[in-house]
């Protein structure tokens, strides 16, 4: 657990937010397991009939922190990649409940990839979409590969994942992964507005029909880990060293 990740269930939606305000919700692996926790225990859970993830305002979040994220991704060890990680984006891969989205500001890297495996979108005016892996010398993450192009088709999802280019939220909806965008102080009302919405649907018929629309979890599982272990060569490679070095030097000038 860890106070960076607040879980709260109001009736029937439980609402995990964010809440590393001082480093735009960079993301360490204490949060990324707290997430994981968040999402796995409402799968079981019939009370709960939704699951929003959202920021504090300003940032939905800053993606990895870095530094952590360097020092556990190139240890001398066999794993693909930090496990806290891999853990969250299994516990995507497997939910079963309507997952909402709320973006306000940054969303870089993970920020990003969570978007495709969610199932309703809300950004402010604000927001911002971007995946910079290919410009650290790594390849994308958590079958991002997999679900954006099939989202947003390839031209756009080539400009995102590999040349790095930010989206912005109306760019986001006009590509078809952001459903709504409303102004940064709508955010949270237009988000419960909803998820109130969706929890009032036949519970079974959402299941089965959001079962029915996504690819199934093994596929994305599958390429989750083809992603991982790429990524987890890449980490150690001395393009992406050299890559996260220079980001990090530029970061402490």
């Amino acid at each position: 657990m860890t106070e960076n990740i607040v879980v709260s269930d109001e009736e029937a939606v439980r609402i995990i937010t964010m809440r590393r305000a001082d480093k735009k919700n960079a993301l360490t692996q204490a949060m990324y397991l707290t997430m994981s926790a968040a999402i796995d225990s409402a799968q079981a859970n019939d009370a709960i009939r939704c699951l929003v993830i959202a920021g504090v305002p300003g940032a939905f979040t800053a993606g990895n922190d870095l530094e952590d994220f360097l020092k556990a991704g190139t240890a001398a060890s066999d794993t693909a990649r930090p496990n806290a990680a891999m853990t969250l984006l299994r516990s995507l891969a497997n939910n079963t409940k309507p997952l909402i989205a709320a973006v306000d500001g940054v969303a870089v890297g993970i920020g990003t990839t969570m978007m495709f495996h969610c199932d309703y979108v809300i950004a402010s005016t604000a927001a911002k979409f971007s995946t910079p892996f290919i410009k650290l010398g790594l390849v994308p993450e958590g079958a991002s590969s997999l679900l954006m192009p099939r989202a947003i088709g390839h031209h756009r999802a080539f400009a995102t994942l590999v040349m790095g280019r930010t989206v912005s939220a109306e760019d986001g909806q006009a590509a078809g992964f952001v459903n709504q965008v409303v102004a940064p102080d709508q955010i949270e009302a237009e988000t419960r507005k909803v998820a109130r919405e969706i929890c009032a649907l036949p519970a079974e018929a959402v299941a089965i029909s959001r079962k029915l629309l996504k690819p199934p979890p093994e596929e994305l599982l599958k390429r989750i880990e083809q992603e991982s272990a790429l990524f987890g060569e890449r980490m150690r490679s001395k393009e992406a060293v050299t890559a996260f070095q220079s980001f990090l030097a530029r970061k402490r000038a």
